[in-house]
């Protein structure tokens, strides 16, 4: 029992010793308090807050307009001019995804003598899989 009120006071007295260092703690590191500015609520409503820098980001889309598995040896028989034949027709709409989650179907049409996407629906909630996984 005298050695756990021992153990106990030395305990007590190296908490002391740390209080009355001041900035040191009980590794002898020098520690300072914080001290932050008020913030004002408005500040982040305005032009050049962080939504306006969300809103003016790009992000890449993956259109998915058909799907096809190849065996390795023939994936690397392939060479210019080779078909490969995917699932879909041409008349079917395609998957645009952004990162992982499809959100949205259309068809392919010609703009400008290149190809776009005419939005036909727009996917509501989170749909799982990865472009070329459903």
């Amino acid at each position: 029992m005298a050695e756990t009120m021992t153990a106990t006071e030395e305990t007590t007295q190296e908490q002391q010793d740390v209080q009355t260092d001041g900035n040191q703690d009980s590794a002898g590191i020098d520690v300072q308090s914080a001290e932050f500015a008020e913030v004002d609520e408005a500040a982040g409503s305005g032009p050049g807050s962080s939504i306006d820098i969300l809103l003016g980001m790009e992000v890449p889309v993956t259109v998915v307009f058909g799907r096809t598995e190849v065996p390795i040896q023939q994936l690397l028989q392939l060479s210019p001019g080779a078909v490969l034949k995917l699932n879909k027709s041409v008349d079917m709409p395609v998957e645009l995804y952004l990162k992982d989650t499809k959100f949205a179907v259309g068809d392919i049409v010609v703009v400008d003598d290149q190809f776009a996407i005419r939005i036909k629906e727009i996917v509501g909630g989170k749909i799982s899989g990865k472009p070329g996984k459903n």
